[in-house]
């Protein structure tokens, strides 16, 4: 019986996290890849453990990496931050 309350608790921990990020949400992400600084963005697609983000804002030092990742990116939900 204790491993199926532990189940359930694990499950609404994850349903909390998905229900998080809503569409359109504007987010600031850490930088990865060729993209050398953090940058914002707006979600266009939640997935189970990520989301798609059109990038909105980035350092000009990356418009290039930005620009052949034709300003989207996918990052993990546990490193991207929501912005008020």
């Amino acid at each position: 019986m204790g491993v199926i309350v532990m189940a359930e608790a694990e499950n609404t921990e994850a349903i909390e996290v998905e229900e998080k990020f809503k569409l359109g949400m504007r987010v600031k992400c850490v930088k990865f890849g060729t993209i050398e600084n953090d940058f914002v963005g707006e979600v266009e697609k939640v997935y189970e453990n990520s989301i798609l983000v059109a990038i909105k804002e980035n350092d000009p030092a990356d418009d290039m990496a930005v620009s052949e990742l034709n300003k989207r990116a996918i990052v993990r939900k546990s490193e991207t931050e929501i912005i008020e």
